[in-house]
């Protein structure tokens, strides 16, 4: 007959099996870099069409460590440490404030610091410029419906984050979209890293009410777990169906035609298995400004 204390070694053991598992199906989102995964470890990059981008989960390796229970633990223990952390908290209008929090998912970080926490909604509409290889990509961001979203964008851009970094991972057919923000991808086909790069920050989703992923939206890339968004994005040239998880940031007013151009050159190779990849044609963000519109 199994003892207590037995009994509380098997919890243990199924537990760890549990965590191990869970880690490996991470690990393995993580190294895919699509829009629903911002792929920090993952940035954020989308729903169940592709895993993990953006463009920004992965590999919880601090939450294991300290989940990861031993053989006197009991079953009220194993419960604790099953509950997740509280992740970053939406904007808060009565204080005009964004919950900026480190982003410890493990992936690999250009550290240029925090956003302010304070911003303004007005004006209503921010004009982002990407200066590329290609020509300029424009799009209005939505500063009233994604404040810390924009707010974000706009200390990333000041902080020249974006500059030299090259768009690593173009859709298919069936998910039209180019994954941009990761200051560290090669975007050459062979790197296995692209897609983990993000500011060592996340934030929550927003404007996700009725969001829509339509030809000329961008949008933010993030990983399966709610508050995962960093700095990657995906401009969208086709129509995406996806679930309203990811933050619909802006409009593309010009560039498309770039897009398009990009998509008709195709991808290198298909190295996630889901036909997407880095593209034919470079695409490489030489700067970025931002500008109030009234």
């Amino acid at each position: 007959m199994a003892t207590g204390k037995d009994r509380q070694k098997q919890l243990a053991r199924e537990h760890y099996e549990r965590q191990m598992q869970r880690r490996i199906e991470r690990e393995h989102k993580a190294k895919r870099t699509a829009i629903i995964g911002s792929t920090v470890g993952v940035v954020i990059v989308v729903g169940g069409i592709v895993a993990a981008v953006a463009v920004l989960g992965g590999n919880d390796t601090q939450t294991e460590a300290a989940a990861s229970p031993s053989a006197s633990a009991s079953a009220a223990d194993t419960a604790a440490a099953e509950q997740p952390p509280a992740g970053p908290k939406p904007y808060d209008a009565a204080t005009g404030s964004c919950d900026y929090v480190a982003d410890t998912s493990g992936g690999q970080v250009k550290d240029v610091g925090m956003p302010p926490a304070k911003v303004k909604t007005t004006p209503a509409i921010k004009t982002m410029t990407f200066n590329t290889n290609l020509g300029d990509i424009v799009v209005e961001l939505d500063n009233a419906k994604a404040p810390c979203t924009t707010n974000s964008l706009e200390f990333l851009a000041n902080k020249k984050y974006y500059d030299g970094s090259k768009c690593h991972r173009l859709g298919s057919q069936q998910f039209p979209m180019l994954q941009c923000g990761d200051p560290t991808a090669k975007a050459d086909g062979k790197s296995q890293g692209d897609g983990s790069g993000g500011p060592g920050y996340v934030m929550a989703e927003e404007n996700l009410q009725g969001a829509q992923y339509k030809r000329g939206v961008m949008a933010m890339a993030k990983t399966q777990a709610k508050g995962s968004t960093g700095s990657q994005f995906f401009l969208v040239y086709g129509d995406i169906g996806l679930t309203p998880d990811y933050t619909p940031v802006g409009t593309i007013t010009k560039g498309l035609d770039i897009l398009d151009k990009v998509n008709k050159a195709g991808i290198i190779a298909d190295a996630m298995g889901d036909g997407t990849g880095a593209p034919k044609e470079t695409v490489e963000i030489k700067d970025v400004t931002i500008a109030g519109k009234s």
